[in-house]
């Protein structure tokens, strides 16, 4: 097996502090975005495929643990230690609004229909804010049994996944009722959950296990030990086939979801690993870094690069204001 192959990515610079949460965009008209979250307090939105910078969200504090965007590309979400969540136009770069909290906020995430925002943090509550009515108090989910994590969607917005800093398990809310209906147990708290593209499955990472679960009955499907701990890991969205996993020895791991055998080994960052995510087309996938920097790694190294640098050649990045030439004319 060729497992040996070096992968050169595209090294994307621009925060001056770790890097600790990465968002893709789905595929839109104008293609797909990646958002990343700093501890520079400074979300940066990216052309997804080239990584070309876009654009800056100025206005936080204090470091942003969290960004997203919509289906659509169009609003960006962020959550910060400075005790705020803010709503961004995608497009200019502009606060839309600014949801106070009480204390830390750890996690955000937009509904599926892009109507609602759901907020967590160290206060152990989760918020639901209508994007539509933005003024109107959040709908606060009954109290989480820990400082929370991480936060996503599933069954088309019926039910959110939460996890905590401080305990292990995922936890499944029941959205009409506000309670907790499943809990997903781990022995070590869970750092990174991620629902796959076609609603299949669920992919934790927690202490050095990487597992899967059923989304629609929640059983265990596979679970795998890593090398280390790893602290995020992402499941490739089109067949399937691998997962990659990042954690505290620095590396980007690829490895097959059958087997569990690691595949890849791509090195290049010079801190711990604190994200990965597969890009909507599972042609490449980011990791993000305590070193600061952003890396897009190419499924197939061997002949992507030389096509991504000529995509590179073609797009033009407005170094003049916070948004590129593709959003200028909406």
């Amino acid at each position: 097996m060729d497992k040996k192959k070096v992968a050169v990515p595209l090294v994307c610079h621009g925060h001056s502090r770790p890097v600790v949460d990465l968002f893709y965009s789905p595929i839109t008209p104008d293609g797909f975005f990646l958002i990343s979250a700093s501890k520079d307090s400074h979300p940066m939105l990216r052309n997804g495929e080239t990584g070309d910078w876009i654009g800056t969200f100025e206005g936080h504090k204090g470091a942003v643990w969290s960004s997203c965007l919509d289906n659509n590309a169009l609003r960006a979400a962020s959550a910060s230690a400075d005790f705020s969540a803010k709503l961004w136009d995608a497009l200019t770069g502009d606060v839309l609004h600014s949801f106070e909290h009480k204390h830390i906020v750890r996690a955000c995430a937009f509904s599926e229909d892009t109507k609602l925002l759901i907020t967590g943090g160290f206060e152990k509550i989760l918020r639901v804010f209508d994007l539509n009515r933005l003024d109107a108090a959040a709908t606060e989910v009954d109290k989480s049994p820990g400082s929370i994590r991480t936060l996503t969607w599933l069954h088309s917005d019926q039910t959110i996944l939460s996890s905590c800093t401080d305990i292990g398990g995922v936890r499944l809310w029941d959205v009409r009722s506000g309670k907790i209906v499943q809990t997903l147990e781990t022995k070590s708290p869970v750092t990174s959950a991620e629902v796959s593209q076609d609603g299949r499955y669920i992919t934790t990472a927690d202490g050095s296990s990487v597992k899967f679960w059923d989304a629609n009955h929640f059983g265990l499907v596979k679970s795998y030990d890593m090398p280390c701990n790893v602290e995020s890991a992402s499941l490739e969205p089109k067949s399937g086939e691998k997962f990659v996993a990042g954690g505290e020895d620095m590396w980007v791991r690829v490895f097959d979801f059958y087997t569990g055998e690691e595949i890849g080994c791509n090195k290049g960052h010079h801190g711990p690993v604190h994200c990965v995510r597969f890009s909507p087309t599972g042609e490449s996938y980011a990791s993000g870094s305590e070193d600061g920097t952003i890396r897009i790694w190419q499924t197939t190294p061997n002949h992507s690069v030389d096509e991504v640098a000529k995509k590179i050649e073609g797009f033009h990045i407005n170094k003049e204001g916070k948004t590129a030439d593709k959003l200028s004319d909406a």
